[in-house]
């Protein structure tokens, strides 16, 4: 979910970098001394999950944890992006640094929305509410992407359509691995895993 630089335009990148730091600002008041070092153990993951991709036009298909992240931190979740897709752009030029908002609030929202839905799943349906916070946060981030790419250029509007369709089958397993993560850290780490995010 990574646009490259050069491929958006003006309007929707100074867009991106308003609704990034508004996020930024807003994660950062949410984000309690104590919780930082949960929020850079995920923004490293977030940092190395995704260096593993595969090219597709001016975007690339890899996994992302957006959900996971959600679920974990909350708007937190924001500025660990951030730092995550900041690294990414000055040690290997992935996404670049002027997309860099326009990326941050893409990855941000569908983590948002990971963590809107996460935060329900306790009781029973908590492994459905997982997986759900996992696969929509793709589906969000998807959907994001294919609307910067057309509102930036109308013939990227093809290339949006693949990069949202390859990313569908990407969303069953970013669910799955929501779910089994979680698992994982409510039995290892469990201070890690908020209680309203279920397991």
């Amino acid at each position: 979910m990574h646009i490259s630089e050069g491929v958006l335009s003006v309007p929707v990148l100074a867009l991106g970098w308003g609704t990034a730091v508004v996020g930024i600002g807003i994660g950062l008041k949410k984000t309690p001394p104590e919780n930082l070092p949960k929020t850079a153990l995920v923004s490293g993951v977030l940092f190395l999950v995704s260096l593993v991709h595969v090219p597709l036009g001016p975007s690339s298909i890899h996994l992302t944890c957006l959900g996971l992240a959600g679920m974990l931190l909350g708007w937190s979740a924001v500025p660990a992006l951030f730092v995550a897709l900041l690294l990414q752009g000055v040690l290997f030029q992935f996404g670049g640094l002027v997309s860099l908002g326009a990326n941050t609030t893409i990855m941000g929202a569908a983590a948002l929305a990971g963590y809107g839905i996460g935060r329900y799943g306790s009781g029973k349906g908590h492994y459905l509410f997982a997986f759900a916070g996992g696969f929509v946060a793709i589906l969000i981030g998807s959907v994001l992407v294919t609307l910067a790419l057309v509102l930036s250029n109308r013939d990227l509007t093809l290339t949006a359509s693949l990069i949202f369709a390859a990313n569908l089958p990407l969303a069953g397993v970013e669910g799955l691995i929501s779910v089994f993560m979680l698992i994982f850290l409510s039995k290892m780490l469990p201070d890690y895993v908020p209680r309203p995010a279920g397991i």
